[in-house]
């Protein structure tokens, strides 16, 4: 009877855990969809080019996984580590990566490590949940924002409001 109670407890803990792990597995899934990161890179790339910047352009998900990257022919080869530290700091602070320098140097947020303080970056939210990142680098902080913006705003909002 021992046995058939302890083999019991076994089964009903497995199916506890399992249950568990799925709903944590959800939680970790990607929010930004191949389908979302295609329409925002085209968006982010026809702009670039129709102003003639040579910029590299990332589309990540919430965890900062890319989803989509792009380097465009002249694009400098640094710039990539630069799209992959302003994802890093819009997806830590949900703000982009200009409102995150302006913030540090006024003091009114802790630094990230590895972070950039320049623009570039911006947060997508889709009904105030922040599912990812655009982010652009290769011509001025500004300009790397207009990019990001005409990508982040085909699939959702670059505010939670």
């Amino acid at each position: 009877m021992t046995t058939k109670l302890t083999q019991s407890l076994l089964v009903a803990l497995a199916f506890l855990f399992s249950a568990s792990a799925s709903v944590q597995a959800q939680d970790d899934a990607s929010r930004m969809t191949y389908a979302m990161a295609e329409t925002a890179m085209e968006a982010a790339e026809a702009y670039a080019r129709e102003q003639g910047w040579n910029v590299t352009i990332l589309v990540a998900d919430q965890h900062g996984t890319p989803v989509m990257l792009r380097r465009l022919d002249g694009a400098s080869a640094r710039t990539f580590d630069i799209v992959r530290s302003k994802a890093l700091v819009v997806l830590q602070t949900g703000l982009t990566s200009g409102q995150y320098g302006a913030m540090l140097a006024a003091g009114e947020i802790e630094e990230i490590e590895g972070g950039v303080t320049f623009q570039g970056g911006v947060p997508v939210y889709v009904d105030g949940v922040l599912v990812g990142a655009v982010t652009a680098s290769g011509v001025r902080g500004n300009q790397d924002e207009e990019i990001s913006i005409a990508g982040a705003t085909t699939i959702g909002s670059i505010t939670k409001d």
